[in-house]
């Protein structure tokens, strides 16, 4: 593990699958804890799960990101 993003948070969106899913993950791998961010909650709990797995620290938060309300919600849970 590359200690790079160690201390720091990243928020990915999308990340329940795809490319969003790789830079999860990829973040997780250089230390980084993660906030998943995606609409759907089965992929999101995957990608957390597939992070925890691998020893990193990372959370979902379910996220529509053309809404306004949920950004921010997103928003709060990064920064807590």
């Amino acid at each position: 593990m590359n200690a790079q993003f160690t201390g720091k948070v990243a928020v990915a969106t999308g990340a329940g699958s795809g490319i969003g899913r790789a830079t999860a993950l990829a973040f997780a791998r250089n230390g980084a804890k993660v906030v998943v961010a995606s609409r759907g909650a089965q992929g999101g709990e995957g990608t957390v799960s597939a992070i925890q797995k691998a020893g990193g620290d990372a959370i979902f938060v379910s996220t529509d990101v053309t809404k306004a309300k949920d950004v921010e919600a997103l928003m709060a849970q990064a920064v807590a």
